[in-house]
């Protein structure tokens, strides 16, 4: 009996659940006692980190500055002086990009003096026509993977021209152009440091997971106190968030090289560095340029967020839109934040798969065919503007620069749609919000909010040990300790129920869809081919359709977390499908198996280890919505974290809070990832 208990997960899980219910039912809700909840004793957390970083930013470590205003000297504190200058240095980079396609003279005046520029008012950077930046990217396109990529960038970007985006959308991909070559170099640079050295992985492991679990509008507070506000600030939170995946990609690609290639660069009398730069890093490139995917497309899903400290662009145009809820507009703006999310997603990964002949002999057109061809468009994109001066008389010059709202728009057709559908399905929409409010989320949420903390330590440490014994069980049960000491544990308990429920409704969404579409070649490559589409979707994006089904409501954040996080489920299910051997499908079917019983003995056993890693995945994605649907109305931790950007000492509270969502995400990836290594492990899975 014991014997069959020790080898059995179900008897033991379903032990651990009976353990749960009693607890969960003779514990007395009262905060005297400590069953039912924990003293608050990390409740001067925030506090402290408040204290650190004023201490940082006007007491320690002081120097004296020369002040030429004042002509003395003024005691400074280097901290301060440190992340100024760093923020200036983003500045000055985003502006001098914007510049470049917008044109401008502050670049200029960086260079001259203020009398000379205030006496001469003509000296200014020219803007580059829309026509000429429409022929570069089709050029780009075309260069890196033919007529197809290049028709969608050229009509991606003349669309962000004609329909009058084209200012905010600069403003946006100069912001990019910055935050992505700094993350790439900070990626790269630690990822090798990390591929050199046992001891410096080991310390960046949790650091990265730390970061990427983190919520998009915990970087902001303390960014915000740090480096000020504006697009610098905005720039600067964005890199922090986006570097981690280029480090992870860096190192896991110098892995993945095999230990031939290493000794042969070796034995050819390589030097460390000429083997590092020559050898390993090329034969790399493919794993670092994907990393270089994800930076970009981290970088764009944070413009939209960091328009909250002030970056310009088109996140800010969104958020105005969504704040004044007008849909059709934000639809319209949105679009754009897509196309360029799409193009760039294309370009780089166009980019990782382009392979370089290094044995070609070109001649120098052939060499720089593209960039002749650039300049004589950029050359004949001028002259048109010339001609539309002459054209355009006394008004806009079209040819050349469309103003912001001056082009056509879609956005009274998008309002009319909405009120079409509002009048015709409002009844529909109507009752199945307050049904699932009143008869689903309510009474879930309630359940949670009832659960006493020994019930929840209870399930998680038992789970953690069936799992993966006593230290999985002391890991998972120490990050949640580190919330429940926390006077926000009822608020974690709201985030939790929350991000519960997206993630059991978009785990069976996705099973059943990828498992659906993985048993034909064509619907897997189509099905994967709409979740690369919709996963280059910043997330802001995904609230505004359910806003104008829904409203601002608890629904509007579920469904939106729901379409967020069953990407991750579909892809990986469907991946892990595929993966099954052939030989595999074939002597199931030579034994008479039908479809259904090889999916259910077969496919599904073979594939749940990795099935599991997406589900890992939806958590996070599901988290994270969560905690951006503050932005529509919740009352769960995201709603703390985005008032703590407008309150005194949100710093400290704003990080705290996204420390314990990151501990959270980190709990159940120790769960899920001890699991699946496992399984792994005894299905002889490498």
């Amino acid at each position: 009996m014991l014997s069959n208990f020790k080898n059995s997960r179900p008897i033991q899980f379903g032990l651990l659940i009976l353990i749960f219910l009693v607890s969960y039912f003779v514990v007395p809700q009262s905060e005297n006692s400590y069953l039912w909840r924990l003293p608050p004793l990390l409740k001067d957390l925030p506090l402290w980190i408040n204290t650190l970083l004023d201490n940082l930013m006007f007491k320690w470590f002081t120097v004296d500055v020369w002040d030429p205003v004042w002509k003395e000297y003024e005691q400074k504190p280097i901290f301060r002086i440190i992340t100024r200058a760093i923020g200036s240095s983003v500045l000055y980079l985003i502006i001098f990009i914007r510049e470049i396609f917008l044109g401008g003279a502050q670049t200029l005046g960086s260079f001259l003096s203020d009398t000379w520029m205030n006496a001469n008012k003509w000296v200014s950077w020219p803007a580059l026509p829309w026509t000429a930046v429409v022929a570069g990217a089709s050029i780009l396109g075309y260069q890196l993977q033919g007529i197809r990529l290049a028709l969608l960038a050229g009509i991606g970007f003349a669309y962000l021209s004609i329909f009058g985006q084209w200012e905010p959308s600069m403003q946006t991909l100069s912001f990019v152009l910055v935050s992505a070559p700094v993350c790439f170099i900070l990626g790269l640079g630690f990822g090798i440091w990390g591929y050199l050295n046992k001891t410096v992985e080991g310390v960046l492991q949790p650091v990265l997971n730390c970061m990427q679990t983190l919520p998009h509008f915990s970087y902001l507070v303390p960014i915000m106190v740090l480096f000020g506000v504006g697009d610098h600030a905005g720039a600067i939170a964005t890199i922090i968030f986006a570097t981690p995946p280029m480090i992870r990609l860096t190192i896991l690609g110098l892995r993945k090289i095999s230990p031939d290639i290493v000794d042969s660069g070796l034995m050819s009398g390589c030097s460390k560095t000429q083997l590092l730069f020559k050898v390993l890093i090329p034969t790399a490139r493919r794993d670092i340029l994907i990393g270089v995917n994800q930076v970009i497309m981290q970088c764009l899903a944070m413009t939209t967020i960091a328009a909250f400290i002030g970056a310009k662009g088109l996140g800010f145009n969104l958020k105005v839109a969504l704040n004044s809820l007008e849909i059709g507009k934000a639809s319209e703006i949105g679009l754009c934040v897509v196309l360029i999310a799409v193009i760039l997603d294309k370009y780089s990964l166009a980019w990782a798969n382009k392979q370089k002949d290094y044995f070609a002999n070109l001649n120098f057109y052939q060499k720089n065919r593209s960039y002749i061809v650039f300049i004589l468009l950029t050359v004949l994109g001028v002259i048109l503007a010339y001609l539309g001066t002459r054209y355009f008389k006394d008004t806009i010059n079209y040819l050349y620069y469309i103003p912001f709202n001056k082009g056509f728009t879609l956005s009274p057709f998008i309002d009319a749609g909405i009120d079409w559908i509002w009048e015709t399905f409002f009844v529909y929409l109507n009752a199945f919000n307050i049904w699932l409010i009143t008869s689903v989320l309510v009474p879930m949420k309630d359940a949670y909010l009832g659960m006493p903390v020994i019930s929840t330590f209870i399930i998680v440490m038992g789970a953690g040990y069936i799992v993966g014994g006593v230290r999985s069980a002391v890991v998972v049960g120490s990050l949640i300790l580190f919330i429940a000491l926390s006077e926000y544990w009822d608020r974690a308990l709201i985030t939790a129920y929350m991000a519960t429920f997206a993630v059991l409704i978009s785990a069976v969404l996705g099973i059943v869809v990828g498992s659906i579409c993985a048993q034909n070649r064509f619907a897997s490559k189509t099905i994967l081919s709409i979740c690369d589409f919709f996963q280059t979707f910043p997330s802001f994006i995904y609230l505004i359709p359910v806003i104008l089904l829904f409203g601002i409501t608890d629904t509007s954040v579920m469904i939106a977390a729901i379409v967020y996080a069953v990407i991750p489920a579909t892809r990986y299910t469907v991946e892990g499908l595929n993966s099954v051997p052939l030989s595999l499908h074939d002597s199931a079917t030579m034994s008479g198996v039908s479809r259904l019983q090889r999916w259910t003995n077969i496919e599904l056993p073979l594939a749940f280890p990795h099935i599991m890693l997406g589900i890992n995945q939806t958590v996070i994605f599901a988290l994270f919505m969560v905690i951006l649907g503050a932005l529509i109305g919740t009352i769960d931790l995201g709603q703390i974290i985005m008032g703590a950007l407008s309150k005194k000492g949100g710093a400290g509270i704003g990080l705290t809070l996204g420390i314990f969502v990151s501990f959270m995400c980190l709990a159940v990836d120790n769960l899920i990832r001890t699991w699946a290594d496992e399984r792994k492990r005894l299905l002889g899975i490498d």
